[in-house]
């Protein structure tokens, strides 16, 4: 399952923006923050216009590991969205987002020191992402963003991002 999950990020990183080869095309990098994972992370996103008013925008997030002493905690997500632009002046892009999102959540424990033995699990779940974001022009090759969306799935949760994105 993995490996197909992963085939299907680099498919959406790399193949889609040979498909839909335009020159808007681009990819940066995000911090994230995880409401219910509690934890900041850091990943990359791509935008590759399909429309006038239409992008699709895959993108892969690690969260840092959440150390709770016993019980050390990592997640990472891969996003595959559609953004609709509905606002778009000289300065601002503003636009939903919609898509699908696989968060997978691993659990370690370590009590060896107690005399049991390490043990860990990972799970995996498929979720709807609902959300807006923002575009900040700034006249440059690089454009600043910012997004909020909520995953509706088996692992709910509120995901702030912001970060760059590069013309390509």
């Amino acid at each position: 399952m993995k490996k197909v999950l992963f085939a299907f990020a680099a498919f959406l990183m790399v193949g889609i923006g040979q498909v839909f080869a335009q020159d808007a095309n681009r990819i940066g990098a995000q911090l994230v923050y995880g409401t219910e994972i509690n934890s900041l992370g850091i990943g990359a996103i791509a935008e590759f216009p399909i429309a006038d008013r239409m992008a699709i925008s895959p993108s892969l997030s690690f969260y840092f590991p959440n150390d709770q002493g016993l019980v050390k905690t990592s997640a990472f997500e891969i996003n595959g969205n559609l953004n609709y632009i509905f606002v778009e002046d000289n300065s601002l892009v503003f636009y939903g987002i919609g898509g699908l999102n696989y968060t997978n959540v691993r659990v370690k424990t370590d009590m060896s020191h107690l005399g049991i033995p390490n043990s860990s699990a990972s799970s995996g779940d498929i979720g709807l992402n609902l959300g807006a974001g923002a575009n900040f022009e700034v006249g440059q090759s690089f454009l600043p963003f910012a997004e909020v969306k909520y995953v509706i799935g088996g692992y709910d949760q509120l995901v702030l991002a912001a970060g760059l994105k590069f013309n390509f």
